[in-house]
């Protein structure tokens, strides 16, 4: 999962959610530096990302397209199932994206201050382009897939990932559709066990 799928998934607990956005920019032990709520945010982001990189349907995905793309296969589905989330909302949220976006924005903004470096430097594109919205055209999709491709050191072929994507459309979807309950439940399950309720 990208950071739609990351947000979505810490529901409404303001601190583990701000840890859970944060978490790829916080290394090592400053993490110490924040509050118990965030740092549980940053534990559960690397709990999701662990269960998503096993999951039989990613890692199905993922060898389809490492054929393509080598090692960024891993990066490039996290962007597809941000598209799928995003695209497919409305089966998974009650509020709008669109509404859920900005309320997620304005949400952040008085912890930027306390953001790592990497984060506080990101978060006015993210806003400026709503990226949580735009994940859920292709054409947003393909902007941040470019995005990505213009910022890695080797050549990744990401800025073909859209393409892949069309052309094999409906087999990731129905992979996404089968993937999404089962995040779900885990992280669900993971919350009661670290005693953390809605």
């Amino acid at each position: 999962m990208n950071f739609l799928g990351h947000i979505f998934l810490s529901g409404e607990k303001n601190e583990l959610l701000l840890g859970n956005f944060i978490a790829d920019h916080v290394k090592g032990k400053s993490q110490l530096e924040y509050s118990q709520g965030v740092i549980k945010g940053i534990q559960l982001h690397r709990a999701i990302d662990h269960f998503t990189d096993h999951h039989p349907m990613v890692v199905q995905g993922v060898r389809r397209l490492n054929g393509d793309f080598g090692h960024y296969g891993s990066v490039i589905i996290d962007m597809y199932y941000d598209h799928f989330l995003a695209s497919l909302w409305e089966d998974y949220h009650r509020i709008p994206l669109e509404r859920f976006s900005l309320f997620i924005y304005e949400l952040l903004v008085p912890y930027l201050s306390i953001m790592p470096a990497r984060t506080q430097h990101m978060f006015p594109y993210m806003v400026g382009n709503n990226w949580l919205a735009a994940y859920a055209k292709t054409e947003g999709l393909n902007r941040a897939l470019n995005g990505m491709s213009n910022r890695t050191r080797f050549n990744s072929g990401m800025e073909g990932a859209t393409a892949f994507l069309l052309e094999n459309y409906e087999v990731f979807k129905k992979e996404f559709r089968i993937f999404m309950p089962d995040i779900i439940a885990y992280t669900d399950d993971w919350k009661r066990q670290h005693s953390i309720l809605k």
